[in-house]
């Protein structure tokens, strides 16, 4: 797979051609609705016919092993297909080995020095027993490289048909799903979620549940809620009985704590509450996380950062979601939505109080667009990266790419004579989070959220990752 970046006077046929790939295979896997319209700065994800297929319309997994002539139940466990019936048009799956005709002169060694791969996964692939038997014009099985393997959570907000229907398809590429969410009670009940579609789906593709669980009612996180429980240890026992029962009903494998605004004077209490969750639910097997704002000193002011106490989290939770996006958030000035300069600031700063093994990084998966000149007091419209590309090519607008922020933005003019300016994700900006990723060593990454179309974020995450499934 490689990101190739639209210039003027292209044609997708001409692209197809440099890269020798198959057209249609491009406008699946970036889900695009019109091919003979692109737009300059359009980041396109071109799979290599080889190592990579994107499921057509009439596919099956058994149609597409033999194409390739690897095993059906081999080519579903490469690519966390859980059941071979659930795959989707437009989904790429990697192939566990390509063909390569020996050349004149080749050794195994070059062979797989060429390819990246070691002499042993080449003759195990081809259950060679005498390294001299190989000869010209011979195909060999190329191993894929080997990819790190990651963990991954997403959030979701669609609880309904559609939403089980997008886990159901994308599903394979969660470790976690955490439906967002359920909220407490200042009694320590908590507020029910109709969460059973999609875990129903979570199920089906081998994803762990994690309930989510908050202080936000009426329209916003709470400090007073927060207080109400954290000092008050009857209530935070009464709050993680509450939580066990749901989570043993429901099937959820572990919690994920998203508490913001918390008085700064409740952070030991935070703190403390955490430790008695961990000392509960571990016993009982479950996993225990929290997300924490995204913070780059631990005397950080501010309502927001100042109960987060990174280090503490680190020691008592098995992982901690860091919450790497909203720098370009609906309520300010137009800015890239995860600016990986800043993301890089904040990650400097957590890799030297938690572990990076328990470190996930936040990742949008949408984009927002602004009227400009900006006004204090407006709200910018969220939008899916595919959206701001349709935007972008409706009114004829080219993408640029801010080298600083790694991330795609662009300017229009609407019919009412409005200036706007859009900043969003595109094939090129995640693949500087997962460098990024790999750079730092850290457990894995964490989407907001579901239900923004972003095709191009799940072939990008497949080439440079395998997903640790449970």
């Amino acid at each position: 797979m490689q990101i190739h970046v639209v210039q003027r006077v292209e044609s997708l046929w001409g692209i197809a051609q440099r890269y020798s790939a198959d057209m249609n295979q491009i406008v699946l896997v970036n889900q695009l609705d019109n091919p003979d319209v692109l737009v300059v700065g359009q980041a396109l994800v071109i799979p290599d016919p080889n190592r990579e297929y994107v499921v057509q319309a009439g596919d099956n997994l058994w149609s597409i092993a033999q194409i390739y002539g690897v095993p059906v139940q081999e080519l579903a466990e490469f690519n966390n297909i859980t059941n071979p019936s659930l795959i989707y048009i437009g989904q790429m799956l990697i192939i566990p080995y390509f063909p390569h005709i020996v050349q004149p002169g080749e050794s195994l060694w070059a062979i797989a020095q060429g390819y990246g791969v070691s002499v042993n996964q080449i003759i195990q692939a081809n259950n060679i027993t005498n390294l001299d038997l190989i000869h010209i014009g011979q195909t060999l099985g190329i191993p894929a490289a080997d990819r790190p393997v990651t963990e991954t959570n997403a959030f979701t907000t669609q609880l309904n048909e559609q939403g089980r229907q997008e886990v159901l398809m994308l599903g394979r590429n969660f470790t976690y799903l955490s439906p967002f969410s359920y909220n407490i009670n200042s009694d320590g009940t908590i507020t029910e979620l109709q969460d059973q579609l999609v875990l129903e789906a979570a199920d089906a593709t081998n994803t762990a549940p994690l309930l989510v669980l908050t202080n936000f009612t009426n329209g916003g996180f709470d400090s007073d809620l927060a207080a109400a429980i954290l000092r008050n240890p009857d209530l935070q026992e009464t709050l993680i009985t509450n939580l066990i029962n749901e989570m043993r009903v429901k099937g959820y494998a572990g919690i994920n704590f998203d508490l913001e605004y918390i008085y700064p004077e409740d952070r030991e209490n935070y703190n403390d509450f955490l430790r008695l969750t961990v000392a509960r639910m571990h016993p009982q097997g479950f996993i225990v996380s929290t997300a924490v704002a995204p913070k780059v000193s631990a005397d950080q002011q501010g309502l927001l950062y100042e109960a987060h106490d990174y280090q503490a989290h680190g020691e008592i939770v098995d992982f901690v979601v860091v919450m790497t996006y909203e720098w370009g958030w609906a309520g300010g000035r137009p800015w890239a939505i995860a600016p990986i300069n800043e993301v890089r600031q904040v990650l400097d700063y957590a890799v030297s109080v938690i572990p990076r093994n328990k470190i996930s990084i936040g990742i949008p998966l949408y984009g927002r667009d602004w009227e400009i000149p900006w006004v204090e007091g407006t709200t910018a419209q969220t939008i899916s990266p595919k959206e701001a590309v349709q935007l972008a090519a409706q009114y004829g607008a080219a993408i640029e790419y801010d080298e600083t922020y790694q991330s795609p933005f662009f300017r229009y003019v609407d019919e009412n004579g409005q200036a706007h300016e859009v900043w969003f994700e595109d094939a090129g900006s995640v693949q500087a989070k997962y460098d990024t990723l790999k750079n730092y060593g850290l457990r894995g990454v964490s989407y907001w959220v579901l239900g923004n179309p972003f095709p191009q974020n799940w072939a990008v995450l497949q080439r440079n990752f395998r997903i640790r499934k449970f």
